[in-house]
């Protein structure tokens, strides 16, 4: 457990956050209960925040600057400690994604964390380890604010139909999740298709994989085992994947089919009604 008379800001990004959250508390004349009281969460939740035993939100950051005027500091921080709680292999990863500018994914057997609910989210992570799940979830969440950007990348998914029947966590966990998916059938910039069973043998029978292409740098192509992942900028690999890439959404049902076998799924098997 950190002691806060001890806490060295140097330490990590989650300890220099808690530094400056105990800083502006102070310079505000405040107790850890009273701020808590202003921002709506528990004064024991600002006191874990300062001692780094807690990972803070945007939201829990955004009200804090509000109440203390302290000019979006925290905000900018958050982003700083949410990617450094990412495994230490994916925070590459996490990067690519704030840097793209278009971002490909095939999916074969679950939703891609970018387009996950909380609830969707927290059933996923915590299928074998079940420490520190609210933080953990906050985390993977957090990572879909590249959405909230000005310009935010296109984001194309296509995902295997055995996905809309995996049922993770629970059945209204699943109508939430697919709901979800529901809600981006009219958005210019984020797709989804379904590559159904019907599409027989196809071209992303290998596995799942994601390509990243930016404004000026080169594409990036990103797969991913148990505990690692592999991003990699090799012409061939590239060349390869972006080919598999095309040959698997020609194979995919259409956004407006994909929507209806998704809003079918998701009233026969899982009990919920669409308008």
């Amino acid at each position: 457990m950190t002691n806060i008379n001890v806490l060295d800001p140097g330490a990590s990004p989650l300890d220099y956050y808690g530094f400056e959250l105990r800083r502006l508390r102070e310079a505000a004349g405040l107790t850890q209960r009273q701020l808590g009281e202003i921002v709506n969460y528990t004064g024991s939740l600002v006191g874990q925040i300062e001692t780094a035993r807690k990972v803070p939100t945007p939201e829990f950051s955004e009200r804090v600057d509000a109440a203390l005027g302290s000019d979006g500091l925290l905000s900018r921080l958050v982003e700083l400690v949410l990617r450094s709680q990412l495994p230490t292999w994916f925070q590459q990863v996490a990067a690519l994604e704030t840097q793209a500018t278009e971002i490909r994914t095939y999916q074969m057997g679950v939703v891609h964390g970018l387009l996950q609910t909380g609830a969707y989210a927290r059933a996923t992570l915590g299928a074998l380890d079940q420490t520190s799940l609210d933080d953990r979830t906050a985390v993977r969440l957090a990572r879909q604010r590249i959405f909230d950007k000005e310009v935010t990348p296109v984001f194309w998914m296509i995902l295997g139909e055995a996905v809309l029947y995996q049922e993770i966590g629970s059945p209204e966990t699943m109508r939430g999740q697919l709901a979800h998916l529901l809600s981006f059938e009219d958005h210019f910039r984020i797709n989804v298709q379904i590559l159904p069973y019907s599409a027989g043998a196809h071209a992303g029978l290998t596995g799942s994989f994601t390509l990243f292409r930016f404004a000026s740098d080169p594409t990036i192509v990103y797969t991913e085992g148990y505990g690692s992942g592999h991003p990699t900028a090799n012409p061939t690999t590239v060349n390869d994947c972006s080919l598999r890439y095309d040959h698997l959404r020609a194979a995919a049902l259409s956004i407006k089919d994909s929507a209806e076998l998704i809003r079918r799924v998701m009233e026969d098997r899982y009990g919920d009604q669409v308008a």
